[in-house]
């Protein structure tokens, strides 16, 4: 018996052995100083992605002087926008959030700068959305569609099944939201068919929309602001926010919202109580808000108007800080990166891209379109142009038209923007170093 059992223990340990020994990766086997010296050849893009392989890698990475070298190596470079007084104190998301946004100023402001242009619909497109590295289009026929924001490959369609247009629309990580006059609809991100049957509104034709999951506030054309169940479809509140009617919504936090008018002023608004808390408005021009956005991390209010103006005020004071006519036309559109305190995307009739300074209002850089050529053998048409940078003292006018078609909605990522113009073509700006 203890022979057989013998025997079969030691088959077993052959057997159990004949894989020989187990394989280390050659990566895997190398000790923190030559991973801290190999890190030390990347930049700060190649060091958030190193640090997200392995538990190893991480500690390594942020346990080391690695970020605190590249942070003080190009304080210079980035021209006195990081600010390394404390250093030493900075962790490591601080560092890169540092230096991926200021990278991001100096590539908008004095980047090598190409557009890529696809046809993205078959009648015209004037308004997009981006997030997560994707890209929603819309207004102006019936399809919403998703796209890539790398490949500029469509990822999604999401049609509407009557004959009422689309006014406004977002999108998150689960579903698209969409305003079609007095109704509220929404569809998977990952399918075609709507969640719940479109639901009908009681309520004057909406304008404008924005959504904070379950309630959507909708800006309608007899100047109020209605709150929305978008799953029951059952209006919570009723406010009034200005004698004319409101052009943009932004929300300043899930319990604010700001709401521009067509009479040149911006209203917060409590959603808790339904009543106006504050009131922003010019001091120069009295003309229509006509875009409107909010940053979280300085607390600005920024607005564009319909006579050219950039308006900014702060939240806490209520009181302008600057005011700026960088255009003679309307501004539809006034973005900026999330989490970027330095720049402001802005774009308008006059198709001219603007790159201003959130801090003072100056206007930084200025970009129009230059020909280009198309891709070959591209199913998207892919068209690559170079954009040209303006100097200060040329007249817009003088340019041609085609070289600037209006801007009719924007959208900021990572060192570069998507704009559409109210035409078949979406057009991405990236800026490179």
């Amino acid at each position: 018996m203890e022979a057989g059992i013998g025997e079969v223990g030691t088959s077993s340990r052959k057997t159990k052995n004949v894989s020989g020994p187990r394989r280390v990766s050659p990566i895997g086997s190398l000790d923190a100083d030559i991973l801290r010296a190999m890190f030390s050849l990347l930049n700060h893009f190649d060091l958030i992605r190193c640090s997200a392989v392995c538990r190893s890698w991480h500690s390594v990475i942020n346990n080391s002087t690695l970020m605190k070298d590249l942070y003080e190596k190009n304080s210079s470079k980035f021209r006195g926008t990081l600010n390394v007084v404390n250093h030493s104190n900075i962790s490591l998301k601080g560092c890169l959030k540092d230096l991926a946004m200021a990278e991001h100023r100096l590539a908008l402001t004095n980047g090598n700068t190409e557009v890529h242009q696809w046809h993205g619909h078959s009648l015209r497109v004037s308004q997009c959305r981006m997030k997560w590295g994707l890209i929603l289009t819309g207004v102006g026929d019936k399809v919403l569609r998703l796209w890539s924001s790398g490949s500029y490959d469509c990822l999604g369609e999401y049609l509407v099944p009557d004959s009422k247009p689309i006014i406004d629309f977002d999108f998150d990580e689960s579903k698209v939201v969409g305003l079609l006059e007095s109704r509220i609809c929404m569809w998977r991100r990952n399918d075609k068919r709507s969640i719940f049957p479109f639901r009908e509104i009681s309520s004057p034709c909406g304008i404008c929309m924005r959504y904070v999951d379950p309630d959507a506030v909708i800006g309608c054309d007899d100047g109020t602001a209605r709150v929305f169940d978008m799953y029951t479809g059952s209006c919570s509140r009723i406010i009034r926010t200005h004698a004319g009617s409101p052009t943009c919504l932004s929300f300043a936090n899930c319990q604010m919202i700001l709401c521009g008018s067509s009479l040149g002023r911006v209203t917060a608004i409590d959603l808790s109580t339904g009543e106006p808390v504050a009131s922003l408005k010019s001091t120069i021009s009295h003309t229509g808000i006509r875009s409107l956005c909010f940053n979280q991390h300085s607390y600005q209010v920024f607005a564009g108007s319909t006579a050219g103006y950039t308006h900014c005020w702060d939240l806490r004071t209520l009181r302008p800080l600057w005011e700026t006519r960088i255009s003679p036309n309307v501004l539809y559109g006034v973005q900026y990166l999330q989490g970027d305190t330095s720049t402001l995307a802005v774009g308008g009739i006059d198709g001219v891209l603007r790159i201003v300074d959130q801090n003072n209002g100056v206007v930084l850089s200025r970009y129009v379109m230059e020909g280009g050529k198309s891709e070959a053998h591209n199913p998207k048409a892919l068209k690559v142009m170079k954009a040209r940078a303006l100097s200060s003292d040329i007249c817009i006018d003088r340019i041609p038209k085609q070289a600037r078609p209006s801007i009719t909605g924007l959208a900021v990522g990572m060192k570069k923007i998507v704009t559409t113009h109210n035409e078949k073509y979406i057009r991405m700006w990236k800026f490179n170093d």
